[in-house]
């Protein structure tokens, strides 16, 4: 295949707010691939809600290509996206070299969805795959079952909307902490990440659970956050196990099997019909609890590195 040439397009950085510009470039590379180009965070940086650096390529002033780059507790995070239309004509690679100049040496590149072109563009700049991250999918509709309530006799579960506060956050903000203190990005969270995302269209305080120990209702032992994501071109609204966080002084306690059932009867109550979430590849814990409530892989996303 011949590669058209990409001489007629202009890069641009940019920092702030530029999501309205480039969301014509996410709709139609989501449609093309059936899978979001960019992330939360990723979509955070796009429009000014996190600190971000852009790059924008454009033909005749039309935005066909979009990479950003942000730091995750100090690790450069990259994503890019380039319409159909635009691709294997070097686009791509010009977004990611500048990328790579913007974010340094230690720069983790994401593909969502492990596309093959993806692989081929990493691979022509000598980028090796690091780490994996699973979606995963349940399907709540027709004759499925969840496991019945398991939740220890010691705890009491409860939610955001019936308890908040600056008291609420910072446990929230503690447990996530201590539970994902090896994660690269998770790991690092402060109360600006409990406040933004609660100022978010899609925050439902009633989706938020908490638990307690019933004799002592100021420590969290453990949260789950869930999300559910709008109807699209692809599929209808969907729920999200957003974040299952125990601290790890309550483990062996099955905390994290009846945090992660209570939001599924959750969103399965409100009639969505399927739930999706994301974890590490090399998660084991994890991927057995979510294999047993009936989880299977759809996707992988991969970190790719110098």
């Amino acid at each position: 295949m011949t590669e058209r040439s990409s001489s007629n397009v202009e890069l641009c950085e940019q920092s702030g707010a530029v999501l309205p510009d480039v969301q014509g470039v996410l709709d139609e590379s989501r449609l093309a691939d059936g899978t979001d180009p960019i992330s939360e965070q990723g979509i955070l940086g796009l429009s000014g809600t996190v600190d971000a650096r852009h790059v924008i390529a454009e033909r005749d002033g039309v935005a066909i290509g979009v990479g950003t780059v942000r730091i995750e507790n100090g690790t450069p995070n990259a994503e890019l996206a380039v319409i159909p239309s635009a691709r294997d004509s070097g686009v791509g690679g010009r977004i990611l070299d500048q990328l790579l100049t913007l974010g340094g040496p230690q720069t983790q590149v994401w593909s969502h969805g492990d596309l093959p072109a993806a692989a081929a563009l990493a691979s022509s700049r000598n980028l090796r795959r690091g780490r994996e991250l699973l979606q995963m999918r349940l399907e709540l509709g027709g004759d499925q079952q969840l496991p019945a309530d398991s939740r220890p006799a010691d705890v009491v579960l409860t939610t955001y909307g019936q308890r908040s506060g600056s008291d609420v956050d910072a446990e929230i903000v503690r447990v996530n902490n201590a539970a994902f203190s090896w994660h690269p990005e998770q790991g690092g969270w402060t109360l600006d990440d409990v406040v933004s995302r609660r100022s978010l269209d899609w925050f439902d305080p009633e989706g938020l659970f908490l638990a307690y120990a019933t004799d002592d209702s100021s420590k969290l032992l453990g949260f789950h956050w869930t999300k559910v994501h709008p109807a699209t071109e692809l599929e209808p609204s969907i729920g999200e196990v957003y974040i299952v966080g125990v601290d790890p002084a309550a483990h062996g306690r099955g905390l994290g099997s009846a945090l992660t059932l209570a939001g599924l009867q959750y969103l399965r109550d409100r009639g969505l019909p399927a739930v999706t979430l994301y974890v590490e590849s090399d998660n084991v814990a994890a991927l057995r609890t979510y294999q047993r409530l009936g989880f299977g892989k759809v996707f992988t996303d991969v970190a790719y590195i110098m």
